[in-house]
């Protein structure tokens, strides 16, 4: 998933904390091809699409039961992909849990169940949590971190933080979370990039008042078209979003898709592995190519440079789409190549461009 882009200016709030400008109805992400195409025409070789954080690598799609297209999802099925989702993530086994049409479902639908409050968004980060906890009517103030968050009775963080990759500790983020429901608030921490860093996840106190943990299928699987995603919370909330969001939320093949992927551990335990050697060797060579590397997960490098736009435009124009960020315009965001051929295109639009 990727942020929105504001170029305004922040207004003062109060403590000294900045308290977001009114936002469009629809946020910039990555994966804008059609954007691109209108903007830089269509490349003779096809797009080379980095401007998103989705494993290139995807998990094999199984062959399914025919059935499983022609019929409604019955609750087994539901069933059998929770204890797969909760296993995987490493939550109680009694945690609340319910899935969505990709946790992107989630982030819309939570904040129209909580009353209305103060919402500290521990920025800069993905863009879709704070314009739909304002679009719920709620205050919402972006924070430099967790220290600034006094007096919310909401607090969002992303973990890893997207785009750079920021985390914080379990310890710290339950120490938060159990002070926000002693006055009854709640940490929602969106762990969609957690695949690769499951040991900062807070799964292992998921059902604990106060803490709701978000988490999406596609970007670790690479199978975000599936649109999956999982909210792990205490058990009244995960009820609450469970009704809110309907019967069949998920379809039948996505459940079922999920519970595979989610059981194959050698699959997991491997691409791992190969996610954290592609990072590396990316790396390299943003560093051999004269970017400054500042962050990330193993699925996509935020690098700086003072050419951001003019460097994105080039690429753009051989085909290669990044992600910038109006509002870091010295920033850019790489995705993975993903095969050789990629990383030769890469290599070689930078080289030209830089």
């Amino acid at each position: 998933m990727g942020h929105r882009d504001k170029a305004s200016h922040h207004k003062a709030g109060r403590d000294g904390v900045a308290e977001l400008p009114e936002v469009p109805a629809i946020a910039d992400h990555g994966g804008q091809i059609q954007a691109a195409t209108a903007a830089f025409g269509e490349p003779a070789e096809g797009w080379l699409d980095l401007s998103t954080g989705i494993n290139p690598l995807p998990y094999p799609l199984p062959t399914l039961a025919p059935e499983l297209w022609t019929r409604l999802p019955d609750s087994e099925l539901f069933e059998a992909a929770r204890r797969a989702a909760l296993a995987y993530y490493g939550a109680p086994a009694d945690a609340g849990i319910v899935e969505a049409a990709g946790s992107q479902a989630l982030i819309q639908a939570l904040p129209r169940l909580v009353p209305r409050g103060r919402v500290a968004v521990v920025g800069f980060t993905y863009a879709e949590h704070e314009r739909c906890w304002r679009a719920a009517g709620h205050r919402v103030m972006e924070t430099n971190g967790l220290d600034d968050t006094a007096g919310a009775t909401v607090v969002v963080v992303t973990n890893p933080n997207n785009p750079d990759g920021r985390l914080y500790g379990p310890l710290q983020l339950g120490a938060l979370a159990d002070r926000l429901a002693a006055d009854g608030g709640l940490l929602v921490v969106d762990e969609a990039f957690a695949d690769v860093t499951p040991g900062h996840s807070l799964a292992t106190q998921a059902g604990h008042p106060g803490l709701v943990i978000l988490r999406s299928f596609g970007k670790f699987f690479g199978l975000a078209g599936l649109r999956l995603g999982y909210a792990l919370g205490a058990p009244n909330l995960a009820q609450a979003l469970a009704a809110h969001l309907g019967p069949w939320r998920v379809s039948g093949p996505a459940l079922a898709i999920g519970r595979l992927a989610m059981e194959d551990g050698a699959w997991i335990a491997a691409m791992r592995e190969t996610l954290a050697t592609a990072a590396g060797r990316l790396d390299r060579l943003l560093s051999d190519s004269g970017l400054t590397i500042i962050g990330g997960t193993a699925l996509y490098r935020l690098a700086e440079t003072a050419q951001a736009e003019a460097l994105h435009a080039a690429l753009a124009r051989q085909g290669i789409l990044l992600r910038r960020f109006a509002r870091r315009p010295r920033w850019l965001r790489f995705g993975l190549p993903p095969d050789e051929a990629g990383w030769e295109r890469l290599a070689r639009g930078l080289r030209d461009s830089l």
